[in-house]
C-alpha cells in the first residue's frame, strides 16, 4: 500500500481548488461525479474488522494491512486480540510470540516489533487510548498519514484527510483527479476537489471502488457507474 507522512495545507487545498475547477470546467462535473461515486459504493466501509468503537483494534490492523490484504489481517487479528486484550497487554508481549501470530501477514518482524511499540506508547503516553490528533498519532511506529486518516475517520469521524493507497490512487488517476503520483500529493488534490463533510467516505469509496470495480487489471468499465464521467473508460 502506499504510504507516506504529509498533511493536506489548507492553503494548498483552497489554490488546488481553483486550479482543479478551471481544469474540470464546471461544478456540475464534479457534482456529477460525486454523485456517481455515491452510487457506485453506496455503503462506503473499511473492511478490515474490529470491535465497534474500539480504535485500538482498528489501528492494529491497519498497521498489518500494510503490503498484505485486508481479508489476510481479518483472518489474523482475532486470535492477536485475544491474547493480546488491551494495548498494555501487546506493549508487553515478547517480540517472537507477536511473530509467530503475525507472520501470515508479512514483513511481521518489522509489523510485530510496530505494534508492539505502538501499543506499548499508547498505554503508558496515551493512557491506553489512541490519540485523536494527527501529530501524535503520527508519533506512533508504524503510523503515516494514510493510516492516521483511516483511524481518525473511521474510529473517530474526524475528517483529517482523505486515504490513499494503491486502489484510491489508481482510481483517482483514471478519473482525472490528480496527475501526481506521490500520495500526499494525491491527497491534496482530492481534498481540493471534495468537501470536507465527504472526506472519510470519499476515501472508503475509492478504496472499494478500485479494490472490485476500477481494478488494475481488466477493470470493469461495461459495468461502472462511473463510465460516462471517466477520461479513461475502455471500450
Amino acid at each position: 500500500m502506499l504510504e507516506a507522512r504529509g498533511t493536506c495545507d489548507p492553503l494548498a487545498m483552497a489554490k488546488a481548488a481553483k486550479k482543479a475547477a478551471a481544469k474540470k470546467g464546471t461544478r456540475t462535473d464534479l457534482s456529477e461525479l460525486r454523485a456517481r461515486l455515491a452510487q457506485a459504493v453506496p455503503e462506503p466501509r473499511c473492511e478490515l474488522e474490529f470491535e465497534p468503537g474500539n480504535a485500538w483494534q482498528l489501528l492494529m490492523a491497519t498497521i498489518l494491512s500494510a503490503q498484505s490484504t485486508d481479508a489476510r489481517v481479518n483472518l489474523v487479528t482475532p486470535g492477536l486480540f485475544r491474547r493480546y486484550p488491551t494495548p498494555a497487554a501487546l506493549g508487553a508481549a515478547p517480540q517472537e510470540e507477536v511473530e509467530a501470530v503475525v507472520k501470515s501477514t508479512g514483513f511481521f518482524r518489522n509489523k510485530a516489533r510496530a505494534v508492539r511499540e505502538a501499543s506499548r506508547a499508547i498505554a503508558e503516553r496515551f493512557g491506553g487510548e489512541v490519540p485523536r490528533d494527527m501529530e501524535e498519532l503520527m508519533s506512533l511506529r508504524g503510523v503515516a498519514r494514510k493510516t492516521a486518516n483511516l483511524v481518525l475517520g473511521t474510529a473517530f469521524g474526524i475528517p483529517t484527510g482523505i486515504i490513499v493507497d494503491t486502489h484510491a490512487a489508481r482510481v483517482a488517476q483514471r478519473l482525472g483527479l490528480t496527475k501526481e503520483e506521490d500520495p500526499v500529493k494525491i491527497e491534496r488534490d482530492l481534498c481540493a476537489v471534495f468537501p470536507r463533510e465527504e472526506w472519510v467516505d470519499t476515501g472508503h469509496r475509492l478504496v472499494l471502488h478500485g479494490r472490485y470495480v476500477c481494478t488494475a487489471r481488466a477493470p470493469r468499465c461495461g459495468g461502472c457507474a462511473l463510465r460516462e464521467v471517466c477520461p479513461s473508460r475502455v471500450g
